[in-house]
């Protein structure tokens, strides 16, 4: 057994116990060690992963867990998203009553989250959902207020719901395969009765689905990201995701043909991208905006799911889009966080005149979330409709089609904000009050989304040549 391979997951793993038991012994005002011990730990996690880019694709611990280019794109982007989240809650974390337990739940819950992505196995699968859950119910209650508590509360019942789901979705794929191995069930449930299949199928995706924060396991999302604190609501809207929606792919691809598992996965996705965006029309707090716009976008994020097994370039666009998503999501929280205490769009009024590089950054993330070139997210988006085309799913593009456009509305209002005159008597938003670390991250992931979106287009025409 090549236990080196596992070197990612373990030093994230070794990292969280050790910044958990090292906090408990030392004194409030050194617990900053942990937070640069977490973020290292972070770095080499995703340096080693980087290690085995281009190796060929294993299976290792009796084909329960898969080393190939989707684990290894979840290996980089969850641990480089983590540490960002970390750098971005400098003001957030630092000095706070629950530093270095906050850094050990951030470091657990990424670990889930590969796990999830990187299983081949239900059993494993179960595994890493609980190890991706569990943090994230703490990381909410966190910021011990009435609506956190609330919050969590919601998202620790809506968790053991479709806990329970899953559990008894992969109970009942087991039992009717007679294995828990993806490799195995594939053959041995073309043959099993096919209701029992649908049921257990059924399961297991809206399962998922609530890690992912899609519809039907959606309800969470919103509430989270307005009540918990804003680094927190970050890493909460980007991270789980992640290994979520890798972990349908697998899923998908292991089911037999007798069930329809591509038209169900198609529908979910259509909802998921229909109830984000118009619920999110309706929104002025910002982060309630963008957790109903993080629900919008699961729904994106499935149609290469769907088709994963029918299209050639679906699961290479799903890694596009997870990491295009991934950098453009955190940037708009990084300009959130530049704002401590404007919750909602009025309050960002002015900020265009005192601002005007941060009121840049919130254009360039707002576009590329709805998918406007040359953003990173644009080229993504363009994959996902693709390989949906190639999959046979030609409705579902012309749904997306339409959600885009109708997500323009509240995009536009993210932007729109800055430039409007401020009420009067509203208090200045100066240079001085802005936090450095916050502003420093928000304009490098700015440049960051820009950038990826021009090399992607750089290459694409190059590749076009």
């Amino acid at each position: 057994m090549n236990y080196t391979s596992l070197l990612p997951e373990v030093v994230i793993l070794a990292a969280s116990v050790i910044t958990l038991l090292v906090g408990s012994y030392l004194p409030r005002n050194r617990q900053i060690f942990t937070r640069w011990f977490s973020l290292g730990a972070l770095i080499v996690s995703a340096g080693t992963a980087v290690l085995v880019l281009g190796q060929p694709s294993t299976e290792i611990f009796s084909g329960t867990y898969a080393i190939d280019a989707p684990t290894t794109v979840i290996r980089i982007i969850a641990p480089v998203s983590a540490a960002i989240v970390i750098v971005l809650g400098r003001e957030e974390f630092v000095g706070s009553a629950r530093e270095s337990e906050t850094y050990a739940l951030l470091l657990l819950a990424t670990l889930g989250t590969v796990v999830v992505a990187g299983a081949t196995d239900l059993l494993v699968l179960m595994a890493g959902y609980l190890l991706a859950s569990i943090p994230l119910y703490a990381l909410i209650g966190l910021s011990r207020t009435a609506r956190a508590a609330e919050a969590t509360l919601k998202t620790y019942l809506m968790g053991a719901l479709f806990g329970v789901l899953l559990l008894a979705g992969l109970t009942l794929l087991t039992g009717l395969s007679g294995t828990s191995s993806y490799t195995g069930m594939t053959g041995a449930l073309a043959h099993a009765p096919a209701p029992a299949v649908a049921a257990g199928i059924v399961g297991v995706i809206i399962g998922l689905l609530f890690k992912a924060g899609g519809v039907p396991g959606h309800f969470w999302v919103p509430d989270a990201a307005e009540a918990s604190g804003i680094s927190v609501a970050a890493f909460l809207t980007t991270v789980p995701k992640l290994g979520a929606l890798v972990a349908l792919a697998r899923l998908v691809m292991t089911m037999p043909t007798t069930i329809d598992v591509p038209l169900l996965v198609a529908v979910l996705a259509a909802l998921s991208m229909s109830v984000g965006n118009l619920a999110a029309l309706a929104q002025s707090n910002v982060r309630r905006l963008l957790g109903w716009s993080t629900v919008s976008q699961v729904g994106y994020l499935l149609m290469p799911v769907a088709v994963i097994s029918l299209a050639k370039g679906a699961t290479t666009a799903l890694l596009a889009y997870l990491v295009f998503y991934a950098i453009t999501n955190l940037t708009i929280f990084a300009v959130v966080a530049c704002f401590p205490g404007r919750d909602t769009l009025a309050h960002w009024a002015g900020i265009a005149k005192s601002h005007p590089w941060l009121t840049g950054t919130i254009i360039i993330g707002a576009l590329s979330l709805v998918g406007t070139p040359p953003t990173a997210v644009f080229f993504g988006k363009l994959a996902v409709f693709t390989a949906a085309w190639d999959g046979g799913q030609g409705w579902l593009v012309v749904v997306a089609a339409a959600n885009t456009v109708l997500s323009l509305v509240y995009y536009l209002r993210l932007f729109v904000s800055p430039f409007q005159r401020p009420n009067a008597g509203a208090p200045e938003i100066s240079r001085s009050t802005v936090p450095r670390t916050a502003r420093a991250t928000a304009l490098a992931l700015g440049a960051t989304t820009l950038l990826l979106g021009l090399v992607t287009a750089a290459f694409g025409a190059i590749g076009s040549l």
